[in-house]
């Protein structure tokens, strides 16, 4: 251990004598079934080699925390009275040792990078701390651009799901980030992709599968070389084209800083009345400027709420269309009552608090309401029909059960479950998907009306598998 002096009590133990508690086992020995609810045991040698896997991805954790190197690790691993490279050394005695010091190479480098991105955190206090400095630093980002704003809600989704597990690690699924959010599942992906992932807002550490969803880590959003999500979205007014030779538009319209209030934004943007086609996020970003800071001129708001000047006039006169918003003179503030019956409460309302019906009312002029129960619908019909499709596969890839009969292996036949009803028939034997009402290229109609999943891993036409099914059925009607 002379070559890691920096490393923790813990991290020396795990090295030295293995997963003694067995933390890093939980999961490698068993796995959850399609449902949910049973368990079901793995081999021995596959359940030892992820738990291996685990111990060594700690270890070398352990060794990047500590400013150690990777020759430091191979030592440390290969050292035949260390009891955490028992995996390791398992994969040098039967593959070689050129395949365990690749091995060795991508675990350092996935361990580089995770330590390079996250943050140490000793207890839960410390945790809630690092939420806290994250929040202010998201509400203080300028967001420009409809796809920044975008970004927005779905960074503060992210942030209430963290807020929940405890700390930048947590689980969340694309549905569900969604349904937080108020947006579709494309505009979601668009902004992982263009806006949270680039900029170091959000790393994707698994993806998820089943009933659990995917491993999220929130970051700081300060990765080199990447700019702020102005960058990815138009955030200047174009109602007048730009003049060079008059040195128009040389700076970003909206301020470098940004003021508004993330708990307003966290428990507004699910609401219909805000979707694209009605109020919308710039509406949002007004609303959440002036209930931190009320009476504020529209420049002020401009720089507040990152909003370009032109969009937050028109958002304004729309505002105070719905009786949201009232003006004095140039400065503008929210209406006493605007925010009522979503637990926010104004410096100047009443202490009771009534929810009021105007949100809803808005969402129904605009013809948005009902959206966010019809995407929690349709996520719901997705989710059933992709633990359909799961228990299909459970069956299919299920292993064959035989008896021995007079010294003969006799197969039993499974229950068939494939039949499907005929509204799903499409022509030329495809078959149509139950949610999205298109077909699926990789499903096919037999004659009988069962349904066939083509697959590399299985070749056999539709006859083959009729005929050994046909001659399996007989043997066992023989033997019974």
């Amino acid at each position: 251990m002379s070559a890691t002096p920096n490393c923790r009590r813990l991290a020396t133990d795990l090295i030295l004598l293995g997963d003694l508690t067995g933390r890093y086992a939980t999961g490698s020995y068993s796995r959850l079934s399609s449902d949910g609810r049973t368990v079901i045991p793995r081999g021995d040698r596959q359940g030892a080699a992820e738990h291996g896997h685990r111990i060594t991805a700690a270890i070398a954790c352990h060794v990047a925390r500590a400013g150690g190197s990777i020759d430091q690790l191979t030592q440390l691993l290969l050292h035949p009275e260390h009891e955490g490279g028992r995996h390791t050394r398992h994969i040098a005695l039967r593959s070689g040792q050129t395949r365990a010091l690749d091995y060795i190479h991508r675990v350092w480098a996935s361990a580089s990078d995770a330590i390079s991105s996250t943050k140490a955190l000793g207890c839960r206090h410390e945790a809630y701390e690092v939420l806290a400095a994250l929040r202010d630093r998201i509400v203080t980002t300028p967001w420009r651009g409809e796809r920044g704003r975008t970004a927005l809600r779905v960074l503060r989704a992210h942030l209430n799901f963290a807020e929940i597990a405890g700390g930048p690690l947590h689980h969340a699924s694309e549905r569900q980030t969604a349904e937080e959010a108020g947006v579709s599942r494309t505009i979601l992906r668009v902004v992982y992709e263009t806006v949270l992932k680039p900029c170091g807002w959000l790393r994707r550490l698994r993806v998820g599968h089943g009933r659990e969803g995917s491993t999220w880590y929130l970051g700081d959003g300060n990765i080199p070389g990447h700019g702020d999500p102005a960058l990815l979205s138009r955030f200047r007014s174009t109602q007048f084209p730009p003049d060079p030779a008059l040195g128009e538009w040389t700076t970003p319209e909206t301020a470098t800083t940004a003021d508004i209030d993330s708990t307003v934004l966290g428990q507004l943007m699910g609401h219909d009345a805000f979707a694209h086609h009605a109020l919308g996020s710039a509406a949002l970003m007004i609303i959440s400027a002036l209930h931190l800071r009320p009476y504020q001129t529209v420049a002020e708001l401009v720089g507040t709420s990152s909003v370009s000047r032109a969009t937050t006039y028109r958002t304004l006169k729309r505002l105070a269309d719905h009786g949201l918003v009232q003006h004095t003179g140039e400065t503008w503030t929210l209406a006493p009552r605007a925010l009522e019956g979503f637990g926010i409460r104004l410096p100047d309302a009443a202490n009771s608090h009534t929810p009021a019906q105007g949100w809803t009312k808005v969402a129904e002029q605009h013809g948005t309401w009902g959206i966010a129960a019809r995407r929690k619908a349709l996520h719901t019909a997705e989710r059933a029909a992709y633990q359909e499709a799961l228990d299909r596969n459970a069956e299919h890839r299920r292993g064959a059960v035989v008896i021995v009969r007079d010294g003969r292996q006799v197969l039993v036949p499974m229950p068939r479950p494939d039949e499907i009803p005929p509204t799903w028939n499409a022509p030329d034997g495809r078959v149509l998907d139950p949610v999205t009402g298109r077909p699926a290229a990789e499903w096919r109609v037999a004659t009988d009306g069962r349904l066939i999943l083509i697959t590399p891993a299985d070749q056999r036409s539709y006859d083959e598998l009729a005929a050994a099914h046909a001659k399996a059925l007989s043997e066992w009607e023989s033997v019974a």
